[in-house]
């Protein structure tokens, strides 16, 4: 086999292959004599046709079937050769077979780059520190309680956090404007629905009440014709709604899978959630800002056929989101520029972490694996069955070695990294990071 390599440009390599003419015709001669002995022609006892009819008949079928294997073989063998790793698959070009001649083609591909790994020691982490706190489980409580609870008509004046029912129409010197009108209509006041002061004019009033209420629509407002209009609102308070939570009792408790032990085993569980949520909101938070470290500290470049990979990759997920494939959206007709930046993020951290497992030697240890299984079995009802499906399931086993992976890649970066530890709340604690690239990340970097 001849190989010839050129390097094009950035990531791309051009393979010219070829493979000696008498190695195909061996091949196809096999191939031809194996299936003569087992044919059926018209005419021919099964196993005494000619073989210059059977080359007749199938001899350029099998010749293509055979190419077909030599341009994948002599690809992958001259890849090797050469010491090369392609990053996707080749395009296969310029393919010269004729009669007599070496069969000869052209492999053009790209190879994932070389990535020098940086001083881990110049990554530079700030790590939440919180507590879940007794304030912390009642207010949790409280909005279990309201989430499980019923509203219920009051007969006093309404304020913040009610719901109202209410009539309105909207004047503009005077004449109704289009959208402008509703009757018992819902709102949640302190909702922000509204227009600025409608829902201010409601607190304060009672069922049957009415009043005129001056407002100006925003000059930003959706509405071209109405944006900084001057416009008074007739408003009628039909009913006032208040949220009543629901009772702390065995029934509640059960919906929320405690059945026995009462309001003290429930307060237990859900610190105990509570607590571990917040340990997978400060891992999640501290291993999204190494990879953001990652990303600053290495200048990547990176394959086109990767990136586009994860564009499809993020059109998919995004199909999934909205119904699926039931939904007949086909997802190519999303532009690939509107998923680049982000998947441009992934591949560069998925070819930076793949050189750190490389480089420190990075395993997925099996006790790990495990530990992982179990604290997501954790949330289910029977969770030894939860452990049994994710070890006889393959692709879900994968799934969670290539997490432990990760984060024992981060584990690996944490070691040597300069971490910082800041206290704050709970709540605090709970909120995520803003996505990279947003006005609201760039804030917080230049804070």
């Amino acid at each position: 086999m001849q190989v010839s390599l050129e390097a094009t440009t950035g990531l791309e390599r051009r393979l010219t292959i070829g493979v000696p003419s008498a190695e195909i015709d061996q091949e196809v001669n096999n191939r031809l004599q194996k299936a003569a002995k087992t044919v059926r022609i018209d005419g021919f006892r099964a196993g005494k046709v000619p073989m210059k009819v059977v080359r007749q008949r199938f001899g350029a079928g099998v010749r293509q079937e055979v190419i077909g294997e030599v341009l994948n073989r002599s690809f992958y063998e001259a890849v090797e050769q050469e010491k090369l790793q392609p990053a996707g698959q080749p395009s296969i070009e310029s393919v010269k077979d004729e009669a007599g001649q070496d069969l000869e083609f052209v492999a053009t591909f790209e190879v994932y780059p070389e990535i020098a790994v940086a001083d881990l020691s110049e990554v530079k982490v700030v790590r939440p520190v919180a507590e879940v706190t007794d304030a912390d489980i009642e207010k949790m409580i409280e909005n279990l309680r309201k989430q499980q609870g019923k509203q219920v008509a009051v007969d006093r004046a309404a304020v913040e956090g009610d719901t109202v029912k209410i009539d309105y129409v909207g004047r503009r010197d005077g004449e109704e404007f289009e959208g402008g009108s509703a009757e018992d209509a819902t709102l949640g006041l302190g909702s922000g629905r509204m227009i600025p002061g409608f829902e201010d004019a409601i607190v304060g009033m009672k069922a049957g009440e009415e009043k005129v209420v001056p407002l100006t629509f925003p000059e930003d407002y959706h509405a071209e014709d109405l944006k900084g209009a001057e416009v008074e609102f007739t408003i009628k308070l039909n009913s006032v709604l208040e949220q009543q939570l629901a009772e702390l009792n065995d029934e509640f408790f059960a919906l929320f899978g405690v059945s026995e032990g009462g309001e003290e085993k429930f307060r237990e569980e859900v610190r105990a959630n509570m607590e571990r949520e917040l340990n997978n909101a400060v891992r999640n938070k501290v291993k999204g800002r190494v990879m953001e470290q990652l990303l600053k500290l290495h200048t990547v470049e990176l394959p086109s056929g990767l990136v586009s990979a994860e564009i499809n990759q993020l059109k998919r997920q995004m199909l999934q989101q909205f119904g699926g494939d039931s939904s007949g959206f086909d997802p190519s007709i999303l532009p690939d520029d509107l998923f680049k930046p982000q998947a441009e993020r992934r591949t560069a951290l998925g070819l930076i972490i793949a050189e750190l497992v490389k480089v420190a030697d990075v395993k997925a240890e099996a006790e790990k694996v495990r530990a992982k299984i179990e604290e997501i079995a954790s949330t289910y009802e029977e969770p030894e069955e939860v452990v049994r499906y994710y070890y006889g399931n393959q692709q879900l086993l994968s799934s969670v070695e290539s997490l432990v992976l990760e984060d024992s890649v981060v584990e690996h970066i944490l070691s040597q990294a300069e971490i910082t530890d800041e206290p704050c709340s709970y709540e605090e604690a709970m909120q995520p990071d803003p996505e990279p690239g947003t006005e609201e990340a760039d804030e917080a970097d230049a804070s």
